[in-house]
């Protein structure tokens, strides 16, 4: 029984230490650290344990600690682990400064670490600024002294600038106000051969206006790719301005005849008013006659006088309405 008891006391002496040994390696990461003394990295126990403790991934950062002092590169672990505790990708922050490096572009880690937090990709701007990038505008239309549209699309070649990364405006910022240049160019232009003849006036009279100003990019060249001609504009305003000007003319020339045909209206009313008056006064012709001859003052030769007068009249009027009806010989 004594011999089963100890060789238990031994099992069991020999797992607790298992048990130890795994949570103590699980705990600090001892291959890690051996990894870093063979690349000549002096990382200490300790720190590594403390990293645990902070909640911080040690080989976050200590393998880009590793890799930076292999290509070179001066950084200290607590700048790492600063930038890491920020939030910050600090394999890609080592990776562009170690292409920063190999390009011979001057870029500290304090703004790497500032480019990186702002939210842009700093290892994309080193290789931008290494290898500038093309920025295809589409067709910019703009039109011309001569009232022609001409279209233009332009190729920027831009490269990063890492002092104005942070804060600096975008590509979009870029494309506008360029942009903004070839409209204005177009409409300065007397007419649209001459832009056609020479594309290259579109390009530097853009590129001398300092469109890169606070944007994160200095532009290269501004290359006009394509140059189309569009609707004739000031032609269409004229027609458009022809056309409003007919209308208003017609507008105003219904109104007159509006006005002409009410005013003959009235008139044929007048004219109706003063023949009812003549009826009127001719009604009353028979009755003055009567009355006169009542009172004496009309004899009956005068009413008979009256009488041959209104007859001859009468005839008259028949033999010349009569005259009037007969077609005329002449006219064939």
């Amino acid at each position: 029984m004594m011999i089963d008891a100890a060789a238990i006391s031994l099992i069991i002496a020999i797992v607790v230490t298992f048990v130890i040994l795994a949570v103590f390696f699980t705990f600090v990461p001892v291959a890690l650290w051996i990894s870093a003394l063979a690349a000549g990295v002096k990382v200490s126990i300790f720190t590594l344990i403390g990293m645990r403790l902070r909640r911080v991934i040690p080989s976050r950062i200590v393998n880009p600690l590793i890799k930076a002092h292999k290509a070179g590169i001066e950084v200290q672990i607590n700048q790492l682990e600063s930038h890491y505790l920020a939030g910050g990708n600090v394999d890609r922050v080592v990776n562009a400064l170690i292409a920063a490096h190999r390009a011979n572009i001057e870029l500290t880690f304090e703004r790497a670490a500032a480019i990186d937090l702002a939210g842009r990709d700093v290892l994309e701007a080193v290789q931008m600024s290494v290898n500038p990038k093309v920025i295809e505008t589409p067709f910019i239309a703009g039109v011309a002294m001569n009232g022609i549209e001409v279209k233009a699309k332009a190729r920027i070649t831009v490269r990063a600038n890492l002092d104005r990364l942070v804060g600096g405006a975008g590509e979009e910022t870029i494309v506008a106000r360029v942009g903004e240049g070839i409209v204005s160019t177009l409409g300065s232009s007397v007419s649209h051969s001459k832009v056609l003849e020479n594309p290259d006036l579109i390009s530097q009279t853009v590129l001398s206006k300092g469109l890169d100003s606070g944007t994160a990019f200095e532009i290269l060249s501004i290359d006009i790719a394509d140059v189309d001609i569009g609707k004739n504009i000031g032609a269409e305003l004229q027609i458009e301005q022809a056309q409003a000007d007919k209308n208003i003319a017609q507008a105003k020339a219904e109104e007159r005849r509006a006005m002409a045909v009410a005013n003959e209206q009235e008139m044929v009313a007048k004219v109706q008013e003063m023949k009812a008056k003549v009826v009127e006064a001719e009604a009353e012709v028979p009755m003055a006659i009567a009355e006169a001859l009542r009172s004496g003052n009309f004899g009956i030769m005068d009413y008979m006088n009256y009488k041959n007068i209104q007859a001859d009249t009468s005839m008259r009027e028949s033999i010349s309405k009569a005259s009037n009806d007969k077609p005329d010989p002449t006219n064939k």
